[in-house]
């Protein structure tokens, strides 16, 4: 325990400095978000004005302006908002080997996430955004950590990312997981927190690499937890109240369980990082006979962070494991941040991530412009609070005017900097006749019905079914047994609910425009099943997203297969 502490005061010393010089730099931004945007705009168009997508839109020309008021209308007017489509015929010529098309010279990596057609985005990541907006917001993250618990790198990280590399473009450059280099590239000092090796996150079987991951970190002394999607934590503890006895041998072995369907190289990779260790062992067999249900206060009892999405429709996961953890743990938001940008950080320990204006140019449309043919487009500083817009970014690394498709609200301010957190993706939003239902009513009138009703659910998710003018509503009950009438019941309330809601829904229904909504009774984990096939057919977990309302049928049609019989 001395080591561990001395080692955790050198890291928080390190990271202490680190931080603090680009969180100076932060605050100097939000003293004026407006003149600093400006800034921003002018260095980026500046960086890549002499590239192929430059010189077609004029970059030159922008930037002899004058004033910022002539300086943003002019970007306008000159490069209309650019989804990935309309960037993938360049982002096809950097795969290709071709350099100076968006930015200069080629990416240092892609981000590959899942995009509107069946073809995958490729997101480049050039070395600017990656040295001069990933390396130093990590710095500050972390900092963050010790600015709200001091104590808490006194123990080791649990950090739940992508492999680093996936393969190659067709030119060489690899794509990959973002978080998964970030991880493999953090400086020497700070490495000793990860509880796992890396090797452990190119396990390509997910019920192997969970075992492995949770079998490395029970034995440790964790006090911190990074991942993205909290659905994640729920499968790390389900696979503890499977294989616990299991954990319990290997640690006591110092193995890796001989079953598990990992790469031979891969598992020796793990295995020789192994030691007996019978002590921990015990404890874990005393903690079991103490406790009925084993949760990670109990063999984690010194927990301090767990960071991840909260906001948006991840609240739903995060009430499955909200007294798992000890008392004093703190659960921050994971901040806004996507493949295409890390637009921002939470500094508050809270919900509210403060938007980077030194690092990224920000443009919003107001929520209630989003149907418009012509749209106003808003600068940062135009932002009011408890008011909702869409975001478009301008980033170093070829994103220009680049719709996030993510509906955010604004919830105060860091100085001049609105602070932000994410409500739903724009296309959470079904419109099968007019009714324009979102997916947070759709999760309201569900929370609604079980408060309600008295009767609770593992999990559920909404379809539209436009063929038929019907929503499709599928529900896992806590109760397996539950009678059909109540189920019936139970989906009778929520279409109710949704009347009271939304009244576009309610003349809707009124009218038998749209039909009444048909219930379907889920198999026992039947979101787990779900993403279990959807990370074994390609999917990545880091990135694994589920909307609870959905207008698709690829989708639906794998939940039609986990109805039960």
């Amino acid at each position: 325990m001395k080591n561990t502490i001395k080692n955790s005061r050198l890291i928080k010393l390190a990271l202490s400095m680190a931080g603090k010089i680009q969180l100076a730099k932060v605050n100097k931004a939000s003293k004026n978000c407006r003149k600093v945007s400006m800034q921003t705009l002018r260095q980026i168009l500046n960086y890549a004005k002499d590239t192929e997508f430059g010189k077609a839109h004029n970059f030159s020309q922008i930037l002899s302006t004058k004033t910022d008021d002539e300086l943003v209308s002019l970007y306008q007017k000159n490069v209309p908002p650019q989804d990935y489509e309309d960037l993938r015929p360049y982002i096809e010529r950097h795969k290709n080997g071709e350099a100076n098309i968006l930015f200069p010279g080629k990416p240092k990596m892609y981000a590959t996430t899942s995009g509107t057609t069946k073809e995958p985005k490729w997101i480049p990541i050039t070395n600017e955004y990656y040295e001069n907006v990933y390396n130093k917001m990590s710095k500050i993250w972390l900092y963050t950590f010790l600015m709200h618990r001091p104590k808490c790198f006194y123990g080791q990280t649990i950090s739940i990312v992508g492999k680093a590399i996936e393969g190659h473009a067709p030119d060489g450059t690899v794509y990959g997981s973002v978080s998964g280099v970030t991880r493999r590239d953090i400086p020497a000092f700070v490495r000793p927190i990860h509880s796992a090796p890396d090797a452990v996150f190119a396990i390509a079987d997910y019920t192997a690499r969970y075992y492995t991951i949770m079998r490395i970190g029970i034995e440790q002394h964790i006090t911190i937890i990074v991942t993205a999607n909290p659905s994640t934590i729920v499968e790390m503890q389900n696979n503890v109240n499977q294989f616990f006895d299991d954990y319990v041998t290997d640690i006591e072995n110092g193995t890796l369980n001989s079953k598990l369907n990992i790469d031979p190289e891969i598992r020796k990779t793990i295995e020789a990082t192994l030691k007996p260790n019978p002590k921990r062992a015990a404890e874990l067999r005393a903690l079991k006979a103490e406790h009925k249900i084993i949760l990670p206060k109990h063999y984690w009892p010194d927990f301090q962070i767990l960071t991840t999405w909260k906001c948006g429709n991840t609240k739903v996961y995060m009430e499955k494991f909200s007294n798992s953890f000890p008392e004093n743990t703190l659960y921050q938001e994971f901040s806004y941040f996507a493949s295409e940008c890390r637009a921002g950080l939470v500094l508050n320990g809270k919900n509210d991530t403060v938007l980077f204006p030194h690092y990224h140019y920000f443009e919003f449309i107001s929520a209630e412009d989003l149907e418009k043919k012509n749209p106003e487009f808003l600068q940062l500083h135009e932002l009011e609070k408890g008011k909702q817009y869409s975001v478009y970014v301008t980033t170093w690394s070829g994103l220009y005017r680049y719709p996030m498709n993510d509906l955010i609200e604004v919830t105060g301010f860091y100085n001049s900097i609105p602070t932000i957190q994410f409500i739903q993706k724009i296309n959470g939003i079904i419109s099968m006749t007019g009714e324009k239902l979102h997916e947070r009513q759709f999760i309201e009138a569900v929370h609604q019905t079980e408060h309600e009703t008295k009767i609770k659910l593992q999990f559920y998710v909404g379809f539209a079914d436009v063929e038929n003018s019907v929503y499709h509503f599928y529900y896992e009950f806590k109760d397996c047994n539950l009678p059909e009438e109540q189920v019936e019941f139970f989906n009778k309330t929520v279409d109710e609910k949704l009347k009271e809601i939304n009244i576009e829904y309610a003349a809707k229904r009124d009218s038998f425009r749209i039909k009444t909504p048909e219930a379907h009774r889920l198999q026992k984990e039947s979101f787990e099943t779900y993403k279990e096939r959807c990370i074994l057919g390609g999917a990545r977990d880091g990135q694994f997203k589920l909307n609870l309302l959905m207008q698709d049928e690829k989708r639906h049609k794998m939940f039609k297969e986990l109805v039960t019989e």
